[in-house]
């Protein structure tokens, strides 16, 4: 809001409508998300066409199916179907209104954020269902398991400043078993509800099965 609002006031439009768009901003504590989807996928695509790597550069699903892309393998899509998240429904809903995960905010689990590295924010903890902060830490531990790193700029400070588990290695998630966990809100099954609750979701073992077919394949060429 405060990068944003200062061109917003600048604009040549009714002031009633200035005044919407920064109450929307502003009111909206999960705006930034837009920001960091995009600069997640800016992150990632130099490492499109890497040969002889592993690394997930790009996860997202549709509420039918989940997909992700490697580096190594470049554009080509590796699709199983999308799961269903657990977590937290607003009131009147339930289990049977939601639809399989969908949307492209995975992204930012690729680049050492989101679900990843739910130890950082005990609030989202509560906020997604995703049980205790010990709860919270297993999972960051469980991800640092799967990736290649730990980033050298997100940090998380009740690990004593550990770095976030940084490079989803499709070698290591078929290896063992893990799938990656992603924050993930919850949609209903019918067209313009929208969103009823916030969970935790995992990206199917099947696409990172196929991925690493298609990568073994690109070493033999």
């Amino acid at each position: 809001a405060r990068k944003i609002c200062p061109y917003i006031a600048a604009l040549p439009i009714d002031g009633e409508e200035k005044a919407k768009i920064t109450r929307f901003i502003c009111d909206n504590d999960q705006f930034f998300l837009n920001l960091a989807m995009a600069a997640g996928k800016a992150i990632t695509d130099p490492a499109k066409g890497v040969r002889y790597s592993s690394i997930v550069t790009v996860m997202s699903r549709n509420g039918t199916d989940f997909g992700v892309k490697v580096a190594g393998t470049g554009e080509d899509w590796f699709v199983a179907p999308a799961n269903m998240p657990e977590g937290l429904y607003f009131p009147g809903f339930g289990p049977e209104d939601a639809n399989p995960d969908m949307g492209d905010s995975a992204v930012v689990e690729v680049i050492g954020l989101g679900g990843i590295t739910m130890a950082a924010s005990p609030a989202v903890v509560r906020f997604v269902g995703a049980g205790s902060q010990d709860d919270a830490i297993r999972y960051t531990r469980e991800m640092g398991e799967i990736c290649f790193s730990k980033s050298t700029h997100f940090l998380i400070a009740n690990m004593n400043f550990e770095g976030a588990p940084l490079g989803l290695d499709i070698r290591r998630i078929v290896e063992t078993g893990l799938e990656p966990v992603i924050n993930t809100g919850m949609a209903h099954r019918k067209p313009g509800v929208g969103q009823i609750g916030a969970g935790v979701v995992k990206a199917p073992l099947g696409c990172f099965e196929k991925a690493l077919a298609g990568f073994v394949q690109t070493l033999a060429e």
